[in-house]
């Protein structure tokens, strides 16, 4: 699967916070941005069922 690049914007508290968090829970600040992203869809599919992602989307 092809990688998709994404740049985010924080302001330091934030970023402090979640890199916080991210070394708390042994991960970098990179892998604990794409599990929160993981777990927002879980919990999203889960309340509004599967969301289908087509072949030229990937």
């Amino acid at each position: 699967m092809e990688q998709k690049h994404l740049g985010l914007r924080f302001d330091g508290d934030t970023h402090y916070k979640l890199k916080y968090i991210a070394e708390y829970e042994g991960r970098s600040i990179n892998k604990q941005v794409l599990h929160l992203i993981h777990k927002c869809i879980r919990e999203f599919e889960k309340e509004n069922g599967i969301i289908e992602v087509a072949e030229d989307a990937r």
